[in-house]
């Protein structure tokens, strides 16, 4: 099995609340267990429980690949110290930037090749992203929006981005994170994907309103059929 339809506390936004690497999978505290084992077991990934800024949307106030971990600012100290222990256990480097965009989530669009930056982010974080990610990185809108993160989902496989993306922001992603890169939607029409789906090489997990067309384009973009 490559895909798994759920939902967290009733919301089929899952991206909120989660973000995936080939590596580990960072998930909020009070996640039940069962889903949490169940999402980490179709990912093949290690498992983080923690908050950021003691709350549950992990997925907004964090980016990540199999290179490292991307915070914010407003990360705890407590916090920070988490991820740093669990950097140096796993040879995951963690960098935090100092952007009044705390949502870095929504920001950023990654996988383990390269990195799409909203134009909001300053030179001096795109460096500390660049070195922490291990990646190339440049700045883009998707679908002339500034919230490149929420607007898409990347592996190393593939990446599928808003259905309004223009063909120029298409090339861009794809020129910068070296995968075919496609527009769709899920959860029911969400041009939303970073908020509705995580995924990796192994499978993905969608949100359950996400329907069979939905799915069967984002799995086909990532080479999981």
């Amino acid at each position: 099995m490559k895909i798994l339809q759920t939902d967290f506390f009733g919301d089929s936004n899952i991206g909120i609340f989660s973000k995936v690497s080939d590596k580990f999978l960072i998930i909020g505290n009070t996640i039940q267990d069962k889903e949490i084992n169940d999402i980490s077991k179709i990912l093949k990934t290690e498992i983080l429980k923690t908050t950021i800024s003691n709350s549950e949307i992990i997925g907004i106030f964090s980016v990540i690949n199999s290179n490292g971990i991307i915070l914010p600012r407003i990360v705890t100290d407590s916090e920070l110290k988490s991820f740093k222990s669990f950097g140096k256990e796993n040879d995951i480097n963690i960098g935090v930037i100092n952007s009044v965009h705390t949502s870095v989530g929504n920001t950023i669009l990654c996988n383990d090749k390269g990195a799409i930056v909203s134009k909001l982010i300053s030179s001096n974080d795109c460096k500390i992203i660049k070195d922490c990610l291990s990646v190339e990185i440049d700045n883009s809108t998707i679908a002339n929006l500034n919230s490149v993160g929420s607007c898409g989902i990347a592996t190393n496989e593939g990446c599928v981005i808003h259905r309004d993306s223009e063909e120029e922001e298409i090339n861009k992603v794809q020129e910068i994170l070296h995968v075919e890169t496609n527009i769709g939607t899920a959860n029911f029409g969400s041009p939303f994907i970073g908020s509705c789906v995580i995924g990796n090489s192994n499978a993905i997990v969608v949100g359950n309103g996400t329907t069979g067309p939905e799915i069967t384009r984002i799995m086909e973009t990532f080479n999981l059929i």
